[in-house]
């Protein structure tokens, strides 16, 4: 049954786990890294690109981003129900990072704001194929009992690499007359990079021996009741969390000069990739609730700060302050989702905990651009404050998560 747990301390192979971190979670934190380096080289230029350069609306900024991360949410459902199938990471996890590194060259050249909708489309369905069966190749080679510290270790990198790429491009942007072009151009590099150290280095694990059901199904019947009130929660706490475009947008709004943004998003991914680690193993001491509720409900405050900035500095402390929310919450929720679910099934879980968030999505973004032009950006932000305040409560009285 999906329902069941195996024994704790058993992986999909049957194979006792290394209670600590393992080769192929340095690897595919090293290729994160990189990814990240290159994708964030680009991506705190996209909504001034859009809305300055190629002349799109901040509506449109909400419909890019919103398509984007549905697009790749579905795709993971796909992915994670292809893997568990065919009992394979590592081919599916190739051919997604290697189709993401393809669209920065493009980037580069775009000229209207249908082609950065349609490579961020293209970017997100490599996302899609590689993430379900890479967090489910993290959970196989991890240990259960250092599950939020692993997933926590992959968030750091992953968050590192973000701070490295805006950093390359403010140092970069003078020496190539502020051309944005250029710097995307300049993306491709690392990109490239991390596809070869994946290929060279990451390591596929056997199939596991157990006779268990070989084509786990997308419904949601057969899980634990705790993954299934989990889910549900989750996309209600997602319909408030739009684009962190709208985050460079209301920074802009507020005063913080455009050469001034890469630098700020350093800073919050700073603050990501230093708290992953310590909250995992919070997470894996105290119990995946207590991170889960704290970081949504420092999301919430966080929002409701973005609502009321007046002044540059404020904005600079809201960036910090909000990067503690994916600390407490980002590892710590997908080592809840392996927790919750038995190995044979685990790249379909996170499938459908993605897709899920992929489904919510779209109307989060598109929702956010909306309130924004009608009511204004501080009744926007108040909005998906209160939704994630209402999500943390639902989530603290309805899923029982058995000290995990």
């Amino acid at each position: 049954m999906i329902g069941e747990k195996p024994p704790s301390g058993t992986t999909a192979g049957g194979r006792e786990p290394s209670k600590k971190i393992g080769r192929n979670i340095y690897v595919l934190g090293g290729v994160s890294l990189l990814t990240d380096v290159s994708t964030e080289m680009i991506y705190p230029f996209l909504p001034a690109f859009l809305t300055k350069v190629l002349g799109a609306s901040p509506t449109f900024v909400g419909l890019v981003e919103g398509i984007a991360e549905t697009t790749a949410s579905l795709v993971k459902l796909l992915s994670g129900w292809l893997s568990d199938r065919l009992k394979r990471r590592k081919s599916l996890v190739v051919t997604g990072y290697t189709l993401s590194s393809t669209t920065r060259p493009f980037m580069a050249i775009a000229a209207f704001p249908w082609h950065v909708l349609a490579l961020r489309f293209v970017d997100r369905v490599g996302k899609g194929l590689r993430t379900s069966p890479r967090d489910a190749l993290i959970a196989d080679s991890t240990d259960e009992a250092i599950r939020g510290k692993a997933f926590g270790f992959h968030r750091a990198m992953d968050h590192l690499g973000a701070v490295f790429g805006p950093l390359i491009a403010f140092l970069l942007l003078p020496l190539v007359g502020g051309s944005l072009r250029a710097i995307f151009w300049l993306s491709s590099i690392p990109a490239a990079l991390s596809v070869a150290i994946l290929i060279s280095l990451v390591q596929e694990l056997p199939p596991k021996a157990a006779k268990e059901p070989s084509t786990p199904a997308f419904r949601l019947k057969p899980f634990d009741r705790r993954f299934t009130t989990f889910l549900p929660i989750v996309a209600l706490f997602t319909l408030g969390n739009s684009s962190d475009a709208f985050l460079l947008l209301r920074a802009e709004q507020v005063g913080v000069a455009s050469a001034h943004l890469p630098l700020l998003w350093l800073l919050l991914h700073v603050v990501k990739s230093g708290s992953a680690v310590p909250g995992g193993i919070l997470s894996d001491r105290f119990g995946r609730k207590v991170g889960i509720i704290s970081g949504w409900i420092v999301y919430g405050a966080a929002y409701l700060g973005f609502a009321n900035a007046e002044e540059v500095w404020q904005i600079w402390g809201l960036f910090a302050f909000y990067g503690l929310f994916f600390g407490l919450t980002e590892g710590v929720e997908r080592a809840l989702v392996a927790d919750l679910v038995p190995a044979h099934a685990q790249a379909t879980a996170f499938g459908l905990y993605h897709a899920t968030i992929g489904f919510a999505a779209l109307p989060a973004s598109l929702l956010m651009g909306s309130l924004w032009e009608r009511f204004g950006a501080p009744f926007a932000f108040t909005f998906g404050a209160s939704l994630a305040l209402f999500a943390a409560v639902l989530f603290l009285f309805l899923v029982e998560t058995r000290g995990r």
